[in-house]
């Protein structure tokens, strides 16, 4: 099993800016899809009714890398992983592909920080989560 998810977007005529290339505000827009995507993956899906404890986190950051414009319309891949898991935090990574190459064209990374809804203090994550999100983890 590969230690990623990866699934395809659609790059339409209102996701590009002036220059017909994509715009950057859609590579996060990927991004979090991609991760709903492997929430769901886990067994975590969003806004199914059913909340995990560990679904309450905040997005600490986000960095993105343009490497290569995504140009005109068409398809892309995006392939997300874990680059680490800490007590409260987990780090995922990012990578942008065109569909016939394994070539980046953006990279990035987001960190997540599990918290305790009622306190809103970093909680760490269930071992339940653990178990579920260790195939996407890189060695």
């Amino acid at each position: 099993m590969p230690r990623f998810h990866e699934t395809t977007f659609g790059v339409y005529f209102d996701d590009l800016d002036l220059f017909g290339v994509l715009h950057n505000s859609r590579y996060l827009l990927f991004f979090e899809r991609a991760i709903g995507e492997l929430w769901a993956r886990i067994g975590r899906p969003g806004l199914s009714g059913v909340m995990s404890p560990d679904q309450a986190h905040l997005v600490r950051t986000n960095h993105i890398e343009y490497l290569r414009p995504v140009e005109g319309m068409g398809e892309v891949r995006v392939r997300v992983s874990v680059k680490k898991l800490g007590r409260t935090s987990i780090v995922f990574g990012f990578r942008l592909m065109p569909m016939d190459e394994d070539v980046e064209l953006a990279v990035g990374e987001r960190v997540l920080v599990r918290i305790d809804p009622e306190t809103r203090r970093p909680s760490p994550w269930s071992d339940d989560f653990r178990e579920r999100i260790a195939p996407f983890v890189q060695p």
